[in-house]
C-alpha cells in the first residue's frame, strides 16, 4: 500500500426497526431490526464487502449490532462493540412518535427536527455525544492500516452531528444536512495517513435498497 494513502472510514446507519417504521424516537431504547431492516443490512453487506473492509466496529445497541453482524459476516470479520457509538439519549422523549411530539411540544419539536436533539428534557448534551462519538470513531480508524477501510455502524442523529465535527464544520449546519437513511452510509478518507478527514460520499445505498426504506424516527 502506498505510504501516502490515508485510512478510509465508512459510517453506516443501522437498518430499519419497527420504531423507525412507526416514526418513534429511539435514543437508547434497545430495539432490534425488523424484517425490512435485516433485508437492508443484507443488501448493504453485499455492497460493502467489495471494498473490502478491514474491520467492523459497532454501537452496542442491538439494532446496530445486528446490522454490523450481517455486514461483518459478509466480509469474514467479527464485530467490535463500542458504547461510545450509541445514539443520543433522548430522555423523556424516548418512544414518542413524531406526530405526537409535534402536536404536544411544537416549539421543541421544531428545534429537534432542525438537529438540536439535546432540547429534550433529560436528554444528553450534544457536545457530550459528539465528543464520545468522535473518540470512538478515531479509535476505530486508528485500528486499521493506511489505505484500509473500517466500517463503523451507528445511529442517525449522532451521525449527522459527528460528520460535521469530523469535517471541521459548524454544528449550525445540522439543519442543512439530511439525516442518513437506514443502512445508508457515508465515506470519509484521510488526506494522508493521520491527516485531515474529507468527505467523499454521503448517504450512499446499494441499488434496490429504496424498495425497503420506510422513513422513521431518530435513532
Amino acid at each position: 500500500m502506498a505510504a501516502d494513502v490515508g485510512r478510509r472510514l465508512v459510517l453506516l446507519r443501522h437498518g430499519q426497526t419497527e420504531w423507525n417504521a412507526t416514526h418513534r424516537a429511539q435514543g437508547h431504547a434497545d430495539v432490534d431490526l425488523d424484517e425490512f431492516g435485516r433485508e437492508q443490512a443484507a443488501q448493504a453487506a453485499s455492497a460493502l464487502s467489495t471494498l473490502p473492509p478491514a474491520a467492523v466496529v459497532s454501537s452496542d445497541l442491538v439494532r446496530a449490532v445486528s446490522t454490523a453482524g450481517i455486514v461483518a459476516q459478509a466480509s469474514g470479520l467479527s464485530v467490535r462493540q463500542d458504547p461510545r457509538l450509541r445514539e443520543f439519549d433522548l430522555g423523556e422523549r424516548t418512544g414518542i412518535t413524531m406526530a405526537d411530539y409535534s402536536a404536544r411540544y411544537p416549539d421543541e419539536y421544531a428545534l429537534f427536527r432542525a438537529g438540536q436533539y439535546d432540547v429534550v428534557p433529560g436528554g444528553e448534551p450534544a457536545p457530550q455525544v459528539i465528543a464520545r462519538m468522535r473518540a470512538g470513531i478515531e479509535d476505530a480508524l486508528a485500528s486499521v492500516e493506511p489505505g484500509q477501510f473500517v466500517i463503523v455502524v451507528t445511529h442517525g442523529a449522532a451521525l449527522k452531528l459527528v460528520v460535521l465535527d469530523l469535517l471541521g464544520l459548524p454544528q449550525s449546519g445540522a439543519a442543512s444536512l439530511r439525516a442518513m437513511d437506514n443502512c445508508g452510509w457515508s465515506i470519509l478518507e484521510e488526506s494522508a495517513p493521520g491527516g485531515r478527514l474529507r468527505l467523499t460520499a454521503y448517504n450512499l445505498r446499494p441499488p434496490g435498497l429504496a424498495d425497503f426504506v420506510a422513513p422513521g424516527g431518530v435513532g
